[in-house]
């Protein structure tokens, strides 16, 4: 941001200040990009269907039922995309808590990606619910049960929601010339990491005790009284597979507002955090090899969904457990790219393993996806992706905060 928008934006004017918002949102840079050129279509077509689905119901536009309630949207979009955005609490705990510097300069563009997270996966649950409205039950205290793990659930999305923007509000106070609102938001920062990290073990957990009440709907294979733990521990190398994975995007397409400093020091963060990866993937493996022992499934591996099984957990927890160590030992960034990719895709297999695959497996008609349903989901992606791109455009994300910024340290 140059002098005149933070003047501008400081301006007790409130014309002059909407002036400056109203230039902000502007678009910058080509319009007609391939990934405008595919992404503006489907966003449009969801718009549509998203329409009608609040209009005429969620069986004008899904293929669920009352035997099965909840599919593509939550097993998807809430449930895997919220272990994606575990990068934010992990790499807050690093900077905040463990003092560990080497990760700052990507600690505002993981939060900020952690935040849209949220932010769109709470939108798609509402998508899911029969009665939207309703969500607001849990807040205002109508009609809930305060032992049910979705209550819980509820208030954590919605307390973390808040820490996160707590956590980025000083790079919007920035970005708005707000001196003394940022001095007051930088001070609450480090409350609102430890508040953050402590909402996350919960949540992350508390989506994988939600199907602690389905055992008798769920395959033995993936059913387990420690899915909350499973749950949380995955967590946590998909989260940074996902920083490694979107890093990688952004420090070539916004490579602009990216210093040299950091761009020397990208390929050691990925490293470092590759290594992260195998030593919690690691500890994932060894508890899901305790659950399968202590559990004696194995006559459960003959069969199917038995080799589906192995397949999940050879071909994508093993096998990227190794690509991460061989490229922390080896010094391979693009090994740990590959790495990371995999595991995202893992970690999409093993969540709707459980809420959509091994979900009512045994039952002569099985839940299928509709095409609509496929659409508002790369819907939800896109949007989230544009408004991230919008804001790191504008906002010091990437780039150096402004001198003034700096003094107030």
């Amino acid at each position: 941001m140059n002098n005149s928008d933070i003047t501008i934006a400081r301006d007790n004017d409130g014309g002059s200040i909407f002036k400056f918002l109203l230039r902000e949102l502007k678009p910058k840079g080509k319009f007609f990009t391939p990934f405008n050129i595919i992404s503006l279509p489907i966003m449009l077509l969801g718009l549509g269907i998203i329409v009608i689905r609040f209009w005429k119901g969620l069986g004008s536009v899904t293929n669920l039922t009352q035997e099965v309630p909840w599919g593509l949207w939550i097993g998807f979009d809430v449930v895997t995309g919220v272990a994606f955005a575990g990068g934010a609490y992990v790499l807050t705990f690093m900077v905040y808590i463990l003092n560990m510097k080497k990760y700052h300069s990507i600690v505002r563009v993981t939060v900020l990606n952690g935040f849209l997270a949220y932010l769109f996966y709470a939108g798609a649950l509402l998508l899911d619910l029969g009665r939207p409205w309703n969500v607001i039950n849990p807040i205002i205290g109508n009609s809930f049960g305060v032992s049910s793990v979705l209550f819980l659930v509820a208030w954590h999305f919605l307390l973390y929601m808040i820490a996160q923007l707590i956590e980025f509000s000083p790079a919007i106070a920035e970005w708005l010339g707000a001196r003394k609102a940022r001095k007051i938001l930088s001070g609450m920062t480090v409350a609102a990491v430890i508040f953050g990290i402590t909402l996350s073990t919960l949540h992350q957990s508390g989506l994988g005790a939600l199907y602690l009440m389905a055992k008798d709907k769920i395959h033995p294979l993936w059913y387990t009284e420690f899915i909350p733990i499973l749950f949380f521990v995955s967590s946590i190398f998909a989260g940074l597979s996902m920083v490694i994975f979107e890093g990688s995007i952004t420090n070539r397409v916004f490579s602009d507002q990216i210093s040299e400093e950091h761009h020397k020091g990208h390929n050691s963060i990925i490293i470092s955090l590759a290594k992260i990866c195998a030593v919690a993937m690691f500890a994932y493996f060894f508890l899901q090899i305790v659950v399968f022992v202590h559990g004696k499934k194995w006559e459960l591996i003959h069969g199917p969904y038995g080799y589906w099984y192995l397949t999940e957990l050879i071909g994508f927890v093993i096998f990227p457990m190794m690509l991460f160590y061989y490229s922390y030992t080896r010094n391979s960034v693009p090994v740990a790219k590959i790495a990371a990719i995999i595991t995202m895709l893992g970690i999409i297999v093993n969540r709707l393993n459980v809420t959509v695959i091994g979900f009512q497996w045994d039952e002569a008609v099985r839940y299928i996806p509709s095409w609509m349903e496929f659409v508002v989901t790369l819907t939800v992606i896109f949007t989230e992706i544009w408004i991230f791109r919008w804001v790191i455009n504008r906002m010091p994300v990437l780039r150096e905060s402004p001198s003034w910024a700096a003094e107030q340290h």
